[in-house]
């Protein structure tokens, strides 16, 4: 089984967990977009939902599906997420962002009674850090917060190469026009306290650290899907 039928597998378990009827926060990525065409076949056969993107991305695929869309603004309260990650670990803390939206993806998980998390089994690890932490920066004073982020890191025995999203040879920007900062520390053993670190820099619109926000996990691997709840 190659990676892409693992994310299949992982989005048609997820898809199980959808009610006729229900607002959806539908995710971006990889493993997200085949959810989306799985989620575009029942509609196509008279499932209703009403979606909310976390992304222009996963916004034009939804619609060129035919998945009805409303704003977070209109369905300000969701009745479940369903997102991929680029890692998680036994505690369902996930690092987000790979795709570039973590702000929006995080929003949209908050606003949902449950956020189900899809993935293949090679995003599953012991501890958090092997992907580079992508941390969303507003573009003004941006030295001066990556000069903050180094320093918090440092705080918490953390290293590592922190660098600004490139898309070609120009600075990648997010839907929301801000930066990403990926921070690449290797391992991270205290999420709990680089949420609170980063957070408290003004310059950190917001950061890929998702805790005790998922509240399951649906892990594909050769041998199929299995659920994991948070320990």
């Amino acid at each position: 089984m190659d990676a892409r039928e693992m994310k299949i597998k992982a989005a048609a378990a997820a898809l199980e967990h959808v009610e006729d009827g229900m607002k959806l926060g539908i995710g971006t990525g990889s493993t997200a977009e085949e959810f989306v065409r799985l989620l575009a076949e029942k509609v196509a056969n008279g499932f209703r939902v009403e979606g909310v993107p976390t992304s222009e991305r996963t916004a034009r695929l939804c619609l060129e599906l035919g998945i009805t869309l409303r704003s977070l603004d209109e369905l300000p309260e969701l009745d479940l997420t369903i997102d991929g990650a680029d890692e998680l670990d036994a505690h369902l803390t996930l690092v987000k962002g790979g795709g570039g939206a973590l702000l929006r993806e995080k929003i949209v998980a908050c606003a949902s009674k449950r956020m189900i998390v899809i993935a293949d089994e090679t995003k599953q690890v012991e501890m958090l850090g092997k992907f580079p932490l992508p941390i969303e920066i507003n573009p003004f004073g941006q030295v001066a917060t990556r000069i903050a982020v180094e320093r918090a890191a440092s705080r918490l025995g953390l290293s590592g190469t922190l660098a600004i999203r490139q898309s070609g040879s120009e600075d990648y920007y997010t839907d929301g026009g801000h930066l990403i900062l990926d921070a690449s520390f290797g391992r991270i053993p205290d999420a709990q306290a680089l949420s609170a670190e980063l957070a408290a820099i003004p310059g950190v619109v917001e950061h890929g650290l998702f805790i005790n926000i998922a509240s399951l996990a649906i892990i594909a691997g050769p041998a199929g899907a299995r659920t994991l709840k948070a320990i």
